[in-house]
């Protein structure tokens, strides 16, 4: 079968033939892949960037942003049947500690965890790929085109949760509340696939939501937000500095940009006992000076909380396919399509990797035809 692959600290993606996936195992779901989704670590992958392969091999199959269509089940398999469409986590845990022996990898304390497409296991673009129904989640069909946002969606929904969860254990009116975002005023920072998606979330649950990035306001990216209901700042005319007097400050700050003097630049725009979660990975190593002691002033007197989530767990992956339905549902299939804005055959993939538009939001390579 057709995959593509590259050799871990080497630019370039290559086209490849590997052996087809076979079910081997009892519990094993094998799936037709129909697209995977690029993003940022991808392309970094491709650049050259961190990665590596599985232990035995030199190339490392890519992709991690997947939908498929069930092909083939094993006899313990329940709740997927050939003809279902389904997802496939990201991360495996180590099998060590107790966070992942309870089915939670994303908060792996070892750090000896793999992740499919990125760190030690081949990933999902190939046009099958096998794996455990433990790591499987379902996807209905009416929601077939935008699937494979499922996984981005679902970085999202942990950093979303994670915040309620810790404000509703030290805020005693949000332990109280049903709904703890309802009218809170939220801001999303860098207007890229996952921060469209937490707006989504966070606009189903009721927030105010702002978005902040530096493109003009009748670009693809911007004017989505604002179809959304959420306002648009233009990081440009209102740095992050001046957010406060500008706009004013903010429950909870969704940072979605990977920028680290961003980081320290958005606790001014905390509300008193405010939340800012930080899911974007700077790149690069350039020193960084910070006023010390007046953010920690600040952190203290504020009651501010800051901290940083990274992948999901398979409960965030069932929130993002049951948000996608509920997003459809509010603003219909067409507009939340709109986040798809590149769509590329296999064989156009490699060059997909080196572009990215500025029109694009989500590129995806399709491998099979829609059921």
């Amino acid at each position: 079968m057709r995959a593509l692959a590259i050799r871990p600290g080497t630019p370039g993606v290559l086209l490849v033939e590997r052996p087809e996936p076979a079910v081997r195992r009892p519990d094993e779901v094998k799936v037709q892949v129909l697209a995977v989704g690029i993003c940022g670590t991808d392309r970094e992958e491709v650049a050259g960037g961190r990665a590596r392969a599985p232990d035995d091999q030199a190339e490392l199959v890519i992709g991690h942003e997947m939908l498929g269509q069930v092909v083939e089940a094993g006899s313990d398999v329940r709740g997927l049947k050939v003809g279902d469409l389904a997802v496939f986590t990201v991360r495996r845990g180590c099998g060590e500690d107790l966070s992942c022996l309870l089915g939670r990898p994303d908060m792996c304390r070892t750090g000896r965890y793999r992740e499919r497409g990125i760190w030690g296991l081949d990933g999902f673009q190939a046009e099958y790929v096998v794996d455990r129904q433990a790591y499987a989640v379902r996807v209905p069909p009416e929601l077939a085109e935008i699937g494979v946002l499922v996984e981005p969606l679902s970085v999202a929904e942990k950093a979303i949760d994670e915040a309620v969860r810790v404000q509703m254990a030290r805020l005693p009116e949000a332990g109280a509340a049903p709904a703890w975002l309802a009218g809170c005023r939220c801001l999303v920072v860098g207007l890229g696939p996952i921060g469209l998606l937490g707006a989504v979330a966070l606009r189903l649950r009721g927030a105010e939501v702002c978005g902040l990035d530096v493109v003009d306001p009748d670009t693809p990216r911007a004017a989505w937000l604002s179809a959304l209901g959420g306002s648009y700042i233009d990081g440009r005319k209102v740095p992050p500095d001046r957010v406060p007097e500008t706009v004013g400050t903010f429950d909870l700050i969704f940072e979605a940009a990977g920028v680290a003097a961003l980081d320290f630049d958005l606790l001014q725009a905390l509300a008193p006992s405010g939340v800012l979660v930080l899911t974007g990975i700077p790149g690069g190593d350039r020193p960084l000076e910070v006023p010390g002691e007046a953010l920690a002033r600040r952190l203290v007197l504020g009651n501010l909380l800051v901290f940083g989530s990274v992948n999901a767990a398979r409960d965030h992956y069932r929130l993002a396919v049951d948000d996608l339905g509920r997003a459809v549902c509010r603003w219909g299939k067409e507009f939340i399509g709109r986040l798809i804005t590149h769509r590329y055959p296999v064989e156009a993939a490699p060059e997909a990797f080196g572009r990215h538009p500025p029109e694009e939001i989500k590129a995806v390579v399709e491998w099979g035809a829609w059921p």
